[in-house]
């Protein structure tokens, strides 16, 4: 899952980062509601995160310009105040779910679990292109039968491939999906992964799915 983070509190923003990237999600951050609203409308996120008092522009305000330009990413509000006004503002402005501070970590994924489910009407069903098949839910990879273990990045990469099958995409935009846009990876280090994968799930196989198109990125899809 890919989660933006607007919060002006850095330390908790760092440390929900590290805590939702152990859970293997890709995660941006923005530190006023100006950026953040920047932000989520330059990238695809699954989820977001937004803090209510932020500098520059609260986090109702970005809720609602999100809202208005038909901007559906489930969107999970945190705020110091319970007060039921705020709360019911927030929802009927769009927000998904709301979180009052302090707040279990573990609370907070599951709400992000249940906002996702709420987005995708099938979001842990099977992927399959050819005979590999990956599962979102179990984070299983299967060709032939055979189990495929990936790292969680390489699993990242993969799912963002299978997700798009035929399709030609950039390097560019695999950095964003599976790297997140805020960390410093070169086109180099998607090559790397690509043939990490690559060895795992085309060489020991006689249909190779992958394929190289020169210039522009990668595709996933029979006949490669």
């Amino acid at each position: 899952m890919r989660v933006l983070i607007v919060e002006d509190e850095k330390r908790m923003a760092h440390l929900l980062k590290v805590g939702l990237e152990d859970e293997n999600h890709v995660v941006s951050l923005a530190f006023d509601g100006v950026s953040g609203l920047e932000v989520a409308r330059s990238y695809d996120f699954d989820a977001i995160v937004l803090d209510v008092m932020l500098p520059k522009l609260d986090g109702f305000e970005v809720a609602r310009r999100l809202r208005a330009k038909g901007d559906r990413t489930p969107i999970l509000m945190l705020t110091a105040r319970d007060i039921v006004p705020d709360v019911v503002k927030g929802l009927d402005l769009g927000a998904d779910d709301y979180l009052t501070k302090p707040f279990s970590f573990a609370i907070l994924l599951a709400r992000l679990r249940a906002a996702s489910r709420r987005q995708y009407v099938q979001p842990t069903s099977l992927l399959r292109v050819a005979d590999l098949g990956l599962n979102p839910a179990t984070r299983q990879v299967f060709r032939e039968r055979r189990e495929i273990n990936l790292t969680a990045t390489e699993f990242r990469l993969l799912e963002f491939l299978m997700r798009r099958p035929g399709v030609v995409v950039s390097r560019d935009a695999i950095v964003e999906a599976v790297w997140g846009f805020d960390d410093e990876v070169n086109d180099n280090t998607v090559d790397v992964f690509i043939r990490l994968v690559r060895r795992k799930v085309d060489d020991p196989f006689e249909d190779k799915l992958i394929r190289t198109v020169r210039g522009v990125g990668y595709s996933l899809g029979a006949g490669a």
